[in-house]
């Protein structure tokens, strides 16, 4: 029992210092980045320094590395809607990581809240309260604009996403709808390890190697509206499929330690 008590605290204070890795290059790079956002350009060079610097920064240093199995061949001058599972706070440093193009997140209104990072958040993502029809509509206006300037859009479709003792939870219909407006390709992405060994409660999780599955992209080209849930049905089911058939069985064997946790069947 003693045993289980120190490794119990080792991990907390290891997520303290995930915390403590994130906040200090905000902090620290906070009067260039907050520049950069001023100026109409100014997203491509915080983007670089989000993927280069910060992000590499904190995984290595919480003690992650990561693996790509990249299965797509994306064209840097289109656009595209990426999605993937969020089973986690590292997911975020890990999408600039493993992008090739830059991108802006599509996010939640409360982060604005987070000192330094919520000023950067609310200037750099477009964000989206959710408790608001006006807002949510407001997406697809912002959305364009970062198209036209030559961006690609994230967005992590899961609802309710903070439930461990679900392999993957159903998705929103909006990024889908995002995707047929802008007649978008969906790139999904499988982020297959980050419910096993970073997981939002702070009392478990380990480092290690985070691994990646790059899909090919599925095309919205000539879709309508009426194909919405055909699409978001079939990224759901490849990402699904991706977790479940998973050789390692990471995220699978996340699920069923929080069902026992949780006495769960």
């Amino acid at each position: 029992m003693y045993f289980y008590s120190v490794i119990r605290i080792l991990i907390v204070l290891w997520r303290v210092w995930f915390y403590i890795l994130a906040a200090l290059p905000v902090m620290l790079l906070f009067p260039l980045l907050a520049t950069f956002l001023l100026f109409p350009i100014g997203y491509r060079p915080f983007f670089w320094i989000a993927k280069n610097i910060w992000s590499p920064f904190v995984m290595l240093g919480t003690g992650f590395w990561v693996k790509v199995n990249n299965m797509a061949t994306l064209d840097r001058k289109r656009n595209y809607l990426f999605v993937a599972n969020h089973s986690s706070y590292i997911d975020i440093m890990l999408m600039f990581f493993v992008a090739k193009q830059p991108f802006v997140f599509v996010g939640k209104k409360e982060l604005v809240k987070i000192p330094f990072f919520g000023y950067l958040y609310k200037r750099a993502a477009i964000m989206v309260d959710r408790s608001s029809s006006k807002s949510r509509f407001g997406v697809y206006e912002r959305a364009r604009k970062v198209f036209e300037k030559g961006y690609s859009v994230c967005i992590f479709p899961e609802k309710e996403y903070t439930d461990e003792t679900i392999l993957l939870n159903p998705f929103k219909q909006g990024a889908f709808k995002l995707a047929i407006e802008h007649q978008l390709d969906v790139c999904p992405m499988v982020f297959l390890d980050c419910k096993r060994k970073f997981p939002w409660y702070t009392t478990h999780g380990y480092p290690g190697i985070l691994r990646v599955a790059i899909h090919p992209p599925i095309s919205a080209q000539g879709l309508t509206d009426k194909y919405i849930p055909d699409l978001q049905q079939k990224t759901f089911e490849l990402i699904h499929n991706s977790l479940k058939k998973d050789p390692q069985q990471s995220a699978a064997q996340a699920v069923a330690v929080w069902k026992k946790i949780k006495k769960i069947n």
